[in-house]
């Protein structure tokens, strides 16, 4: 579906939803579970399913891979995870590998020598070198220089590609993702009426926050769009494309609608919010960064000199309170700065009391995968 608001912004403000977007993401999720806080065994077992062959693919290419945001967006009819196999597969084979990468979204350079990969059938180690800088990054688990390679591989076969991943997305959707859909679905389309509602009495910006537990966007301009999309295995981050066009930009956001009460993983108990977010408070240098920012908003480099550590650890520490919802994030172009999120800590505690006041009561959706129990 989708829906546009009638509020009077200078930022237009639209709407999409459907298990279509969460089918890529839940494969980007189970395939870097550590950006997301998940037991990397149990998302391991999940992807032992899908058959040797489609899963290697997989294992090569994801890393690297982004939700095809706007490709999606612009589908027509029914945007459910059937659906949206069914449109990938009236792509020719040769195409869909820049269809699901969307690589309009990469640098100039990066597609030209992309393009020329895929037409020569072959890469070199000068395509390599120029490569490595733009897809190679620190913070993306997986994103290495020799995965790149791999990667690269890949690309020098867009029709054995184009085929094969088609291949890996069915397998995956039928042994894990069917089911779950069932389970998830619910939950966007209550996510999506809460934000909508939401939208009524607040500014683009503030809608934003709210929904993203604390990300501030500065860029946005008069005429840009706004695109909303609910999801479920990302909560509570917030995955973002942009697509520049004729001096306006079209931002697709997905917003996380998993509930305080719910997991993540299918039949797990305890909640995904309250346990990262006591995990990140029993950390001696997080509660420091936490009393800075309780303070001031600060960049991580300047929490890094406060700290005396290094900059990727201070990031390390601020991602984990991020995923934890405990601190508030601005962005403005390449420069980030934090601050406490102190109105998290109350709803921390009511999330205890709930969860410690249901003690003994087995939930509705008690573990009964064998294969979940253990891992």
């Amino acid at each position: 579906m989708t829906q546009e608001t009638t509020a009077d912004q200078p930022t237009h403000l639209h709407w999409d939803s459907g298990t279509g977007y969460e089918l890529f993401i839940c494969l980007l999720v189970l395939h870097t579970p550590e950006k997301q806080g998940l037991r990397a065994s149990w998302a391991a077992g999940i992807r032992s399913r899908i058959p040797a062959v489609e899963r290697k693919l997989l294992e090569e290419v994801v890393p690297f891979l982004t939700v095809p945001t706007n490709w999606i967006y612009h589908l027509q009819g029914p945007k459910d995870a059937l659906s949206v196999l069914w449109a990938l597969r009236q792509i020719p084979a040769v195409e869909r590998i820049r269809t699901v990468f969307e690589i309009e979204q990469w640098s100039k350079s990066e597609v030209s020598r992309l393009s020329r990969i895929a037409e020569k059938h072959t890469w070199d180690e000068e395509d390599y070198q120029v490569l490595i800088p733009g897809l190679c990054k620190d913070d993306k688990p997986g994103q290495n220089p020799d995965a790149l390679k791999k990667f690269l591989d890949w690309w020098a076969q867009p029709e054995k590609f184009g085929e094969l991943y088609l291949l890996a997305l069915q397998a995956f959707y039928q042994v894990f993702f069917v089911e779950d859909e069932k389970r998830i679905a619910p939950v966007l389309q209550s996510g999506l009426e809460h934000a909508q509602a939401l939208s009524k009495t607040m500014t683009v910006q503030e809608l934003l926050v709210e929904l993203s537990q604390g990300v501030r966007m500065t860029d946005f301009g008069d005429g840009d769009e706004v695109i909303l999309v609910p999801a479920y295995w990302i909560t509570p981050l917030l995955l973002h494309a942009e697509i520049e066009k004729d001096g306006r930009t079209t931002y697709i956001f997905m917003f996380g609608v998993r509930p305080d009460s719910m997991s993540i993983i299918p039949g797990e108990v305890v909640p995904d919010g309250l346990l990262r977010a006591l995990k990140a408070l029993a950390d001696s240098t997080r509660l420091k960064i936490m009393n800075y920012l309780s303070g001031e908003e600060l960049s991580p480099s300047e929490l890094a000199r406060r700290l005396h550590l290094r900059a990727p650890t201070v990031t390390h520490h601020l991602n984990e309170l991020r995923l934890a919802g405990l601190v508030n994030l601005t962005i403005h172009g390449q420069e980030k700065h934090y601050a406490a999120r102190r109105e998290a800590l109350p709803a921390m505690l009511k999330n205890l009391e709930s969860f410690l006041d249901n003690a003994g009561e087995p939930a509705s959706h008690e573990l009964d995968d064998p294969e979940i129990i253990g891992k």
